[in-house]
């Protein structure tokens, strides 16, 4: 119970609201956006999502399945394609990933210190750490998001971010694409496949002083919380749009995805007391995308079929894992 408190910590800034990266004038205010958004009509019932990308060299054969988050509430994946590939490979190769862990000791040690974590350190609010204008665009938001909640007023903005991007998304009719993990994992269960995690994880090193710092320190993620509502008021019909090109399997709308490795949520904790003292932080996605390469290789030269599961943005990076599988002299073909 301890280990998954203390990684979250240490690697908070991973599940921070992943917005596109396109700039566009904030001329709208949030709620209209949220109401604008929902005139486009999401997908709905039974849906394949995008066909297989295939890597290989000589006679084997690597099918990656592309991701994507958030997609409409009321879609139904349809898994009988993918069931075809996962019963004819023999192993399942995990998405990149990265993760932290901690000794028993070490957990028991961050104990004490998890209380408040996320709030603003000496008890300040929201107005006191926002600047004026900023907040002005907060205020509304607040009444539609958290209403009736006072005590979101006193988090730390990147946590505030996070929240009011979840509730956004949800409210505009898209959730995350959990099921689908849930479907793969209980088909390669079924069909036996042996499993390979090339998550890159590293121990948090004193996990009670991360904690204890971590709480007083002040972090510059007041951009954070204003890139957040920013997308929030230009993205959302876009969100959509996205969502329903990755259900019916509309490549060419799903290659419009913009996407960026690090952004204004990322650099408020990569300045703060956190990646000091844990400066693995600044390079988990690197050797993260290492590992998995590494991993895919090796997979590659073993079986005749693998199958494997990557978020469609990374697919689509041009220095993402798959351009780096590439740009090593494997075979990438996209769905046909």
């Amino acid at each position: 119970m301890l280990k998954p408190v203390v990684a979250a910590l240490a690697l908070c800034f991973i599940s921070l609201p992943v917005w596109a990266q396109t700039e566009a004038p904030a001329d709208a205010t949030a709620p209209e956006a949220v109401e604008e958004a929902t005139q486009t009509v999401l997908v709905s019932g039974s849906r394949p999502g995008p066909g297989l990308w295939k890597i290989s060299k000589d006679d084997h054969v690597m099918w990656v399945f592309g991701t994507y988050d958030p997609l409409p509430t009321k879609m139904e994946w349809r898994s009988r394609d993918i069931e075809k590939v996962i019963a004819a490979s023999q192993q399942y190769l995990k998405p990149p990933g990265s993760g932290a862990g901690v000794s028993v000791l070490g957990g028991i040690s961050v104990l004490p210190f998890l209380f408040g974590i996320t709030k603003n350190p000496d008890g300040a609010t929201l107005k006191d750490v926002l600047p004026p204008d900023l907040y002005a665009r907060w205020r509304p938001l607040k009444e539609v998001y958290f209403a009736g909640d006072d005590s979101i007023e006193r988090e730390r903005p990147m946590f505030v971010a996070s929240q009011l991007s979840s509730r956004a998304k949800k409210a505009a009719g898209l959730d995350g694409g959990r099921e689908i993990g849930k479907k793969i994992n209980e088909l390669v269960e079924k069909h036996g496949l042996k499993v390979v995690d090339a998550t890159y994880t590293f121990t948090v090193k004193d996990p009670g002083k991360t904690a204890r710092e971590f709480k007083k320190s002040a972090l510059n993620d007041a951009p954070c919380l204003a890139k957040t509502i920013e997308r929030l008021e230009t993205e959302l019909t876009q969100m959509r749009a996205r969502a329903n090109a990755w259900a019916v399997g509309d490549l060419g709308e799903i290659r419009k995805l913009n996407y960026g490795e690090r952004d204004a949520c990322f650099d408020g904790v990569s300045s703060g007391s956190l990646a000091k003292n844990q400066p693995e932080l600044l390079t988990v996605k690197e050797k993260g995308a290492s590992s998995w390469v590494s991993a895919a290789e090796k997979a590659l030269a073993t079986n005749a079929s693998t199958f494997a599961v990557v978020p469609i943005t990374e697919i689509l990076d041009p220095k993402g894992v798959i351009a780096t599988l590439q740009a090593k002299g494997y075979t990438v073909e996209p769905p046909k």
